[in-house]
């Protein structure tokens, strides 16, 4: 299906490295949780700034099991910013029942060029979380730029059924393998660079998911010294890797033959019905 071409309106989808980076999170509910949740992955460190009083189950979850992650700040956003040190901070996330205080911190950031994002205020966001499918390296976001969050997640399940939960799996062989054949075939752009990126895209479109998924270390050094050296890529069953049948044939169950048999049975149990009339 094509889709339609739109200019403008549209934020820039971009996967933003927090490695080692000052995340400050105001606020210690639900969706603070949620903030805690989706920054913890990118191995930032995390201040997360609310009473005791105002910790939800989950975010308290969080603060126990990472305690070397995240530092809880035990009191109340008194709005000095110079005070609480927000110039220390790379990020800062909102998340608070209190409008006028969240556009006073959003301001403040602003101001002095600090990403902020305000939880539910469209409007004093310099950025968006939207829905996120993640499966090891894999990571998926559908954003509608603050217009309809739940439908995000309405077409994030939609991409969840479409996948087979392989994906995760074959990139992390994938990245592994890519590591291998850069040590075997060293540098950036030239004949080498492109003789791998074309070696490698020929692997993934003869492979599917699921094979890629199952290579091991022995399998990868076979791969190579048959496929690579010789320029050329071997299917699978070469080296030992057989496809799922279980996977391969519930597709087809669910998206072919199980339509045809249940249209079948509609149409005897019509001409029985009609016949006994």
């Amino acid at each position: 299906m094509d889709m339609p071409t739109q200019r403008g309106s549209g934020s820039l989808l971009v996967a933003w490295q927090l490695a080692g980076k000052n995340v400050l999170i105001v606020g210690g509910g639900e969706i603070a949780s949620q903030r805690v949740d989706s920054v913890l992955v990118t191995d930032a460190h995390i201040t997360v700034l609310t009473p005791s009083s105002g910790l939800n189950p989950r975010t308290q979850r969080f603060i126990a099991e990472y305690p070397t992650q995240i530092t809880h700040l035990d009191k109340k956003y008194d709005n000095n910013p110079a005070e609480l040190g927000l110039l220390n901070y790379d990020m800062v996330l909102t998340a608070l029942d209190d409008v006028e205080l969240s556009r006073s911190i959003c301001q403040y950031c602003r101001d002095h060029r600090i990403p902020v994002n305000a939880a539910d205020i469209p409007p004093l966001c310099d950025f968006y979380f939207g829905s996120q499918i993640r499966d090891g390296p894999l990571q998926i976001m559908i954003s509608t730029n603050g217009n309809g969050p739940k439908l995000a997640n309405l077409v994030k399940r939609k991409i969840v059924q479409s996948l087979s939960g392989n994906e995760g799996a074959a990139i992390q062989k994938v990245g592994a393998l890519r590591v291998i054949l850069k040590e075997r075939a060293p540098g950036v752009g030239g004949d080498n660079g492109k003789r791998r990126m074309a070696w490698m895209t020929k692997l993934c479109n003869e492979w599917d998911m699921d094979e890629l998924g199952k290579l091991d270390d022995d399998s990868m050094i076979k791969l190579l010294n048959e496929g690579w050296e010789k320029n050329h890529v071997p299917p699978p069953h070469a080296l030992g890797i057989k496809h799922s049948v279980e996977m391969t044939f519930y597709p087809m169950l669910v998206n072919s033959i199980l339509p045809s048999l249940i249209g079948f049975a509609v149409g005897v149990a019509s001409c029985v019905w009609l016949r006994k009339k």
